[in-house]
């Protein structure tokens, strides 16, 4: 989809359709008063007969315009001024796309950026524009065989009034893209069934996005090389299932070699059954979403090769299923991990910090000035902040407050939580340094205080993305969340 700029007068521009944004108690302003005045008082004629409205979550398609160059004009309700933040600047930007869609539309102008609030420049403005429209328009109809309709509009116009803004709105626009690109991907990627997305297959995409983008390199090691770096945690999850684990390990070189990269490592359990602690049967086929962790930074990698900053980025992803078998870890088991700890495995789903806590012990040998791991790792995280924050555990407050703005700046928000050495009484064992499960109460924060003990002095962060990485019912299906964030982060490091 293409977001050319648009910068005449809203009245005299010819389009399918102007997007202009209408507010509770204000009279029409901007371009909606220039396009109102080009035909007639129309606008305001279907505002005050209650046609229309400016309430939000509200939009009327108001066909053949008279006067103005729009064919037609949408109109966003966009709620009262001094409630109109960033939050719904982007829910209007949303409802709009999706009416366009709904109506077969191939091509608009939105003139919504020029009402947005104040918190937003005009780089954000245009960025979250993209994003939120990308988001609108996305459809995973890659294994039906019919009855999909596709995409039509192909092309909105950002309109904007001041030309001084022209630079940083073409900016926002080019990152928008990049990051609506690696949502995209860690989208599909999520919502592929685990007979498809299979460890190999993630490598597969992670060879294909290294091969698209020339700063980034990658390689993939199987499980006899695995097994060489006596990686028992990661080995002790994949060893019930048939197919083979991979660890990926992607590169991005943006400033010189003597520059400490930043390290991400993803989740990427492409189906967990539970292993022999096995999950109950409801809802089991979500267990796909369990490698978003992986499918976000995968993500995250794509939109930094394609937008190019100066730093260095090593992404490492242990990919592998948690299956049941004869060969399956038992609880009670004893594994030695990569790290030279042993862990006595009381519970086989909590696995996803075995693979992790290899991961980032592997991460270590590249001299990382931070690690950042994602996980869908914990359903207390869930009940702790719900579908609207990623939980946030760090041993470093200036990594923390990064993310944390990172999170605010994209409208991908995440939540601190304690990993204090608290935590970590539960994880006690009378066989092992430790056990890989503790309590119920605070689960969130004993798997990070768990994870935290492989990381020695380096700062560290814990993403628990459990309760935004997919969504449920109606509009189940991943939902990329944490590529902006992360995206944001490195373009701010």
């Amino acid at each position: 989809m293409e977001f050319p700029v648009k910068t005449g007068a809203p009245a005299r521009q010819r389009t399918a359709c102007a997007v202009v944004p209408v507010f509770e108690g204000k009279p029409l302003a901007g371009p909606a008063r220039e396009i109102d005045f080009a035909c007639g008082g129309l606008l305001k004629q279907l505002l005050r007969s209650g046609d229309a409205s400016a309430k939000p979550g509200r939009c009327l398609l108001v066909p053949q315009l008279q006067g103005a160059g729009a064919a037609r004009a949408l109109l966003v309700g966009c709620g009262k001024p001094a409630d109109f933040d960033a939050k719904r600047f982007r829910a209007a930007s949303i409802t709009a796309a999706r009416m366009l869609k709904e109506a077969g539309l191939g091509e608009a102008i939105s003139y919504l950026a020029v009402a947005a609030p104040a918190e937003l420049d005009a780089y954000y403005a245009a960025r979250l524009t993209v994003e939120a429209t990308r988001a609108a328009c996305y459809q995973f109809d890659e294994l039906k065989s019919s009855g999909v309709e596709k995409l039509k509009l192909s092309k909105l116009g950002i309109g904007i009034l001041d030309k001084q803004a022209l630079r940083d709105t073409r900016s926002g626009i080019k990152d928008g893209q990049a990051i609506a690109n690696g949502v995209h991907l860690a989208r599909d990627l999520g919502n592929r069934p685990p007979n498809i997305c299979t460890p190999t297959h993630l490598a597969r995409e992670a060879r294909a996005l290294a091969r698209k983008h020339p700063n980034l390199s990658v390689s993939v090691l199987d499980e006899r090389e695995i097994k060489r770096l006596k990686m028992g945690a990661l080995l002790s999850v994949t060893q019930g299932a048939k197919e083979p684990a991979r660890l990926i390990v992607l590169r991005y070189q943006g400033a010189g070699a003597r520059q400490a990269p930043i390290a991400l490592c993803g989740k990427g359990i492409t189906f967990d059954t539970g292993g022999i602690s096995l999950k109950p049967p409801p809802k089991m086929d979500e267990m796909k979403f369990d490698m978003c962790g992986a499918a976000g930074v995968i993500g995250t990698m794509a939109a930094i090769g394609e937008l190019q900053p100066r730093i260095n980025v090593v992404a490492v992803v242990p990919a592998c299923e948690n299956m049941p078998s004869d060969r399956a870890t038992r609880p009670g088991d004893i594994v030695k991990s990569m790290s030279g700890q042993t862990v006595e495995i009381l519970n086989t789903d909590a696995e996803g910090r075995l693979i992790l806590c290899d991961a980032i012990t592997y991460a270590q040998r590249f001299k990382p000035r931070s690690i950042i791991d994602v996980a869908t790792l914990t359903g207390a995280c869930v009940i702790a902040v719900g579908n609207v924050y990623t939980g946030l555990f760090s041993n470093d407050d200036d990594l923390a407050d990064g993310l944390l703005a990172a999170g605010r700046r994209s409208l991908d928000p995440a939540w601190r939580l304690p990993a204090d050495e608290e935590y970590g009484e539960t994880l006690k064992s009378n066989f092992a340094d430790f056990a890989n499960a503790g309590s119920r109460e605070g689960g969130a924060s004993i798997a990070a205080n768990f994870l935290s003990r492989f990381v020695g002095d380096t700062p560290w962060a814990h993403l628990d993305i459990a309760g935004v990485a997919w969504k449920t019912s109606a509009e189940k299906g991943a939902t990329g969340r944490i590529v902006p964030l992360l995206t944001d982060f490195l373009l701010n490091p």
